[in-house]
């Protein structure tokens, strides 16, 4: 049987055993995770969903609160809200739901960006940055998802390489008084594009509290995840779960590359987890997939937690 064999037969039966939708309406206590249905995974990584992309015409009618159930009935035990998003209602929808959040995305990175040559601009950029540190200590989580800049037309690689280092070392310490991670995110910025310089930018900083952000299908299209995660070795806090087809890539367009589902793409995922096994990661493995089928919201949450389930067991 090839990989991909593999992979599909894989993700079949996980998709045709029970879906974890029976969890108890009473919350889960502070801090605990979420009872899933029992699961042949033989790891124990905690499931997250990135909170930006339940983003159907049905859950925008739905209230905080409800869409954090969903994901909890689905078998998630986690969610990655965004800076932008308000306090004190994601405060009260995890409390209600049990749900933990382990990052937060900053909502200013790509807006104002910290690589910007606007000094007002990078200070934007950079109080995003802050503020959703701030978040992060409030809501429990460990780290702060950051794209730390960008290179275009107008700036260059070394201007961005060198802004973004500069306006990140300024956060450094309110990082470190908070006790929450500057995870640096890998995604087509075209700024550190090679896991020995992502390596160079992190180590530059000299703190535990600057690491990094592994998105596995960003890596897809020019290069091999497994290559980067062996490199990134202990410096990767949190793990982004999505997918990537090189056919769809080459037949439709690059970005048509990510409308593919999870486990149908070219993301090795044996080789990924052997990867991540190797290097010690147990952390979140947290989804940003592209949803590509007509199922309720409910339907494809269970199914999405399934096949996270099945990547888990490969």
């Amino acid at each position: 049987m090839n990989r991909r064999s593999f992979l599909r037969s894989t993700a079949a039966l996980a998709a045709t055993a029970p879906f974890a939708s029976s969890l108890s309406a009473q919350p889960a206590p502070a801090g605990a995770s979420a009872a899933a249905a029992p699961s042949k995974a033989k790891r124990k990584n905690p499931k997250g969903f990135m909170f930006a992309t339940l983003n159907s015409e049905t859950s925008k009618k739905l209230s905080l609160r409800e869409k954090f159930k969903l994901l909890r009935d689905a078998g998630f035990t986690g969610v990655e809200p965004s800076s932008a998003m308000n306090q004190a209602e994601v405060l009260a929808a995890r409390d209600a739901t049990g749900l933990q959040i382990p990052s937060v995305v900053i909502a200013t990175h790509w807006a104002k960006p910290l690589s910007d040559p606007n000094p007002a601009t990078r200070q934007i950029g950079l109080d995003g940055l802050l503020h959703g540190l701030r978040d992060a200590k409030a809501y429990g989580a460990s780290s702060v998802l950051l794209v730390p800049g960008a290179v275009t037309k107008q700036v260059s690689y070394t201007e961005a390489f060198t802004r973004s280092a500069a306006e990140i070392k300024k956060a450094v310490p309110l990082a470190e008084e908070l006790g929450v991670v500057i995870a640096i995110e890998n995604v087509w910025n075209q700024l550190l594009l090679s896991p020995r310089e992502a390596v160079e930018f992190t180590d530059s900083f000299k703190s535990p509290f600057v690491q990094w952000h592994f998105d596995v299908g960003n890596v897809v299209n020019s290069g091999f995840p497994e290559h980067w995660i062996r490199t990134l070795g202990p410096r990767i806090v949190k793990i982004h779960v999505k997918e990537f087809s090189r056919k769809l890539r080459d037949t439709k367009g690059l970005r048509e590359g990510f409308k593919v589902d999870l486990m149908e793409g070219d993301s090795d995922w044996p080789a990924v987890m052997g990867a991540l096994d190797s290097v010690g990661y147990h952390g979140w493995l947290i989804t940003e997939q592209w949803r590509a089928d007509g199922l309720t919201d409910q339907a494809y949450l269970e199914k999405l937690s399934a096949k996270l389930d099945a990547i888990l067991a490969v």
